[in-house]
């Protein structure tokens, strides 16, 4: 049986995409291919790599990808999920040729203020909201 493709956007692929990709690779690698992107690739956010490592997942390595590189080369996908929050849902793209497209509105871990510990429990708090709801999908394809 093959694996059922899955590409998570958000506008910059550096943090809830990011997280995404890993914890369906995760929980279900053996299942699904997965991959993430960008509208505007930026650079990964440090903190969610370090709220990652909380739960002994590296991305320390991995690379801001553009959804429009992806496009360009003509790859497809079973499903597209857009992760981006509802303020900014309007911005995220879409990626044509998908079988199924899917919104799931996440905070932005770039937008948080306050002091470094008040921005790491906000991303804490994405990373699990995430994971969870990855966690409910995967029960349902």
């Amino acid at each position: 049986m093959s694996k059922q493709k899955v590409l998570f956007i958000c506008i910059h692929n550096s943090s809830r995409s990011q997280m995404a990709e890993a914890f369906l690779k995760q929980i279900a690698g053996d299942r699904f291919e997965v991959e993430s992107a960008g509208l505007e690739p930026g650079t990964l956010n440090p903190i969610v790599v370090e709220v990652m490592r909380e739960y002994g997942i590296d991305i320390s390595g991995n690379k801001t990808k553009s959804a429009f590189d992806f496009y360009k080369q003509g790859k497809r996908y079973d499903y597209v999920v857009t992760v981006c929050d509802e303020s900014q849902s309007e911005r995220c793209p879409i990626f044509p040729n998908a079988l199924a497209r899917l919104h799931w509105g996440f905070e932005d871990p770039s937008a948080f203020r306050g002091t470094q510990e008040e921005k790491r429990e906000k991303t804490r708090t994405v990373r699990d909201k995430i994971k969870k709801r990855i966690a409910e999908w995967i029960k349902t394809v």
